[in-house]
């Protein structure tokens, strides 16, 4: 079955002492997910930015995630149609601000054929999911 994951099931499995590290884990390392082009972004932020308590040096999250992270994925990029189109939905779907960067991994992995996307920000997505959306899941 296809997924998708978004940049907070890779940190997670990235860090040992996250709380739902072993599920993310075990998530990462399972199949070959989907994944929106910005979710590299994103993780690469997180490790390199010290929210989360530590901060990675730029060189060594660039490589972790060349060499462990980004061969396990299947990077989704979204055309101008593609985003102008998830634009037009947001109204219908309550979408405002910040919120349209979550939806776009959603757009992404439903561009992907997912039928399954891991996130641990499943409540954000729940608001905005509709019926032919892939399955919201928890790790």
């Amino acid at each position: 079955m296809k997924s998708a994951i978004d940049s907070s099931v890779i940190i997670s499995a990235l860090i040992g002492e996250a709380p739902d590290h072993n599920a993310c884990h075990v998530i990462l390392l399972s199949a070959r997910h989907s994944i929106h082009a910005h979710a590299l972004s994103e993780t690469f932020s997180i490790l390199t930015g010290g929210r989360l308590g530590l901060r990675i040096p730029a060189f060594d999250a660039a490589s972790l995630l060349k060499e462990q992270v980004a061969p396990r994925l299947n990077v989704v990029s979204l055309t101008e149609t593609d985003l102008l189109t998830a634009y037009g939905e947001t109204e219908a779907r309550g979408i405002r601000g910040g919120a349209i960067h979550d939806y776009l991994h959603l757009v992404a992995a439903r561009k992907a054929g997912a039928k399954r996307f891991y996130t641990l920000n499943a409540v954000d997505f729940l608001s905005f999911h509709r019926p032919g959306d892939p399955e919201i899941v928890h790790p």
